[in-house]
């Protein structure tokens, strides 16, 4: 965990960065396998910050992300990964240990699907639970918030997420709906109402279903942190990013109302929408500074999704979308914090409006998808770093020898002068052993400043 300095409200934005990125560094009480593995920790830390301060590091840094591919490539399907912590463990070992990236990127693909089973979880569906074993887990898109409820959202958005979303979300925790505000503790008298709903059958099965979620969830917290553990110690692969957020338009488009629900909302009650994201500003910033912290880790993972072009035209991207992610990605920074932007899909026609009002420079990772990266290194080269964009498509049907001449490509455009890193566009699900070591031996060969 990062401990803040006790001058730490004086600090300016870029000092509490520093510190940050310090403590990130340092490698004064981590365990290391041996004296190599530490010096490849402090070159690959040393690595990323000189992406983002916008300077050339030794040589481009290589953070793709990986998805379901890990397993394939060690031999497990989907379900293993999300049931048996000891194969997904070997599998993520085996990924890591051939293709040495130079940092130890979350991968996508592993989730806990026992916590999922208990939970009754209904926003996605996942192998092993209604998905064969052998398929990736799939998201659904549901209005699990009604077009008539943004009043009662905006008013508590943590109370509608407890008492509202959640009951229709997870069918273990129904009884939650039941539950009281818990203002009503401020006085004797009031306490014990407060506990009798408590005492309910369907509030204590939600509570227990939340506590044996709660054990399920720390048995894979425990499984993950050591995998990643022995890779940090053994190959010094810092872990990249530490903290997750996202932007306040795609919390309630994603997983609320829906991609139907919120573009519906956008024409037929306009002030709602916006008065509902705006409330998420504090809440999503919050978010993304808390994990951030807990794992003493700068950046902060934001996965873009209903920004991307075709969504929306640019005035509505101006309108609802861009103001309040700009204020989260803000105030993030003023917490010493790097935004780590997955900005999927194409944000081609988006560039020049983010570049004109764009936060503060030297402050930012912009991971891009679709989009064209000789435009992102001109509207954006100047005051962020970039990373991407190695297709998908050219990494599952392409030839190494194509993958070479695109990484190749990438780096004499978006990685001129530096504040670039090599990564693939999306998470990486599908491709070959061969294509991916492509992108990797030429990344690390070509890629010399």
């Amino acid at each position: 965990m990062f401990v803040q300095p006790e001058n730490w409200s004086k600090l300016s934005a870029t000092e509490k960065r520093e510190a940050r990125f310090a403590s990130w560094m340092s490698t004064e009480g981590r365990p290391f396998a041996s004296p190599d593995a530490e010096s490849e920790y402090k070159l690959r830390a040393q690595r990323i910050k000189d992406v983002i301060d916008l300077k050339k590091p030794d040589r481009v840094p290589i953070t793709p992300f990986v998805g379901g591919y890990f397993a394939k490539f060690g031999g497990i399907t989907p379900y293993d990964v999300m049931y048996d912590y000891e194969k997904y463990t070997v599998a993520w070992h085996k990924f890591n240990e051939e293709f040495k990236p130079d940092f130890l990127v979350f991968s996508g693909a592993f989730n806990p699907g026992k916590v999922f089973d208990i939970l009754g979880y209904q926003v996605y569906r996942w192998p092993g639970g209604s998905l064969s074993k052998n398929v990736d887990f799939q998201c659904l898109e549901v209005e699990y918030m009604l077009a008539d409820e943004y009043d009662d959202f905006i008013a508590d958005p943590e109370s509608f997420y407890m008492r509202t979303y959640m009951p229709r979300a997870f069918s273990a925790l129904q009884g939650f709906g039941m539950l009281p505000t818990f203002f009503a503790s401020m006085e004797l008298p009031m306490a014990p109402a407060l506990m009798i709903p408590a005492g309910l059958p369907p509030v204590q099965q939600s509570l227990k279903a939340f506590m044996e979620a709660g054990l399920a969830a720390l048995e894979y917290a425990e499984a993950s942190g050591k995998a990643d553990g022995y890779l940090q110690a053994t190959y010094g692969m810092p872990a990249l990013p530490g903290g997750f957020t996202k932007a306040p338009f795609d919390y309630i488009g994603d997983t609320i109302r829906g991609t139907r629900g919120i573009m519906l909302d956008m024409f037929r009650q306009p002030a709602k929408v916006i008065a509902a994201v705006e409330r998420l500003v504090p809440i999503a910033t919050k978010l993304g500074v808390q994990t951030a912290t807990m794992n003493n880790n700068p950046f902060v993972f934001i996965p873009l999704h209903k920004g991307a072009d075709g969504f929306m035209s640019d005035a509505d991207f101006r309108k609802f979308y861009w103001p309040t992610y700009k204020a989260v990605l803000e105030g993030l920074i003023a917490e010493g914090l790097v935004p780590w932007n997955l900005v999927e899909g194409g944000y081609n026609s988006r560039l020049a409006v983010i570049a004109e009002d764009h936060p503060p420079a030297g402050a930012s990772y912009w991971n891009f998808d679709q989009t064209d990266m000789t435009a992102a290194k001109k509207y954006f080269g100047d005051w962020a770093a970039i990373a991407g964009n190695v297709p998908s498509s050219l990494l599952h049907t392409g030839t190494p020898e194509d993958v070479a001449t695109y990484v190749k490509g990438l780096i004499d455009t978006a990685g001129k002068d530096g504040g670039y890193a090599l990564a693939t566009g999306a998470v990486l699900d599908h491709t070959t052993a061969e294509n991916l070591h492509a992108m990797f031996t030429t990344g690390k060969e070509y890629g010399v400043y």
